[in-house]
């Protein structure tokens, strides 16, 4: 697959204050990449250098083929952004901005396609000046999409969705990557991320800490195992099976043990339970989600 963005050594300061401090990544065509990371972690700077709206201190960068602080209308044809807040004129109807906007690009999607896209086909013919906090963002999301671009930046899409919202909308990005688009995404939701990102790269204090597929970030693919399920009626610890070297503790009533090998673990613990004849009540196998790999990565600050 082709790079349609690569970032090499990346740096960019505020004085004696650095806001990007050497990131590196790269991006391939029709992938959804996503960039997590605290408040003042750089990721919004990022993605003002790569849409060609900020100078860069240091580093390189190419998007679409092109250094974005020269690439001009020609790049600028390519990619749909979504910023965190877009200044429109608040007394235009909907349908009045997502036609402006379409008319900025050579080969622009419907408006009123794109309207439907996003969830306001009933407030077309509002003034935007009338729309929820919500009802914003997808007018921002349309107005990064309308003019069907090669490549769209996603600077917190879903800011102030409700949970149905955000779900539309997340089924609307998986329409474009299908479509063969690439997504440069920011968000603070870890299940979006999840649900979205092929790969991540987590910043924190203008730097990469990791970076992979949500699966594996952090190792957590391959991360200790955490087992537990509530003990049977009659049993105690002392009556469960060997499990190797996890020790099994009570917690609230259910049993939890941690171990690099589940797998024994479980076939150990279920043959005990079949034995027995006996259920073992609420039994799962979970290892570190992404929001604790993310916390453990920044510190807890989210």
């Amino acid at each position: 697959m082709a790079t349609a963005i690569r970032v090499k050594d990346l740096h960019k300061a505020y004085g004696a204050v650095a806001a990007v401090a050497g990131i590196s990544f790269e991006v391939v065509e029709g992938e959804c990449f996503a960039l997590l990371g605290p408040n003042g972690a750089g990721k919004t700077t990022t993605l003002e250098i790569l849409e060609g709206y900020r100078d860069r201190s240091g580093g390189s960068v190419e998007v679409l083929g092109v250094d974005p602080a020269q690439g001009g209308r020609d790049l600028r044809e390519r990619i749909g952004i979504v910023l965190q807040s877009a200044g429109i004129d608040r007394e235009l109807t909907v349908g009045e901005v997502v036609a402006l906007f379409g008319g900025y690009y050579p080969h622009p999607r419907d408006p009123g396609e794109v309207i439907e896209l996003v969830g306001l086909g009933e407030k077309r013919q509002a003034r935007c000046r009338t729309l929820s906090g919500g009802q914003q963002r997808r007018l921002d999301l349309a107005l990064g999409i309308v003019g069907d671009p090669d490549l769209i930046f996603l600077d917190e899409p879903t800011t102030g969705f409700d949970p149905s919202a955000r779900r539309r909308s997340w089924e609307l990005i998986d329409s474009l990557r299908a479509l063969g688009k690439t997504i440069l995404l920011t968000t603070h939701y870890m299940d979006e991320a999840q649900n979205l990102a092929d790969r991540v790269a987590i910043l924190a204090a203008g730097r990469i800490v990791a970076e992979g597929s949500p699966a594996s970030l952090g190792g957590r693919d391959v991360a200790e195992a955490e087992i537990s399920f509530r003990l049977p009626a009659g049993a105690g610890l002392a009556d469960l099976p060997p499990l190797g070297p996890a020790r099994p503790r009570l917690d609230d009533g259910r049993v939890v043990l941690r171990t690099e090998a589940p797998t024994g673990a479980l076939h150990a613990l279920t043959g005990w339970a079949l034995a027995r004849r006996v259920e073992l009540e609420g039994l799962a196998v979970t290892r570190p989600s992404l929001e604790d790999v993310y916390l453990r990565l920044t510190g807890g600050d989210r």
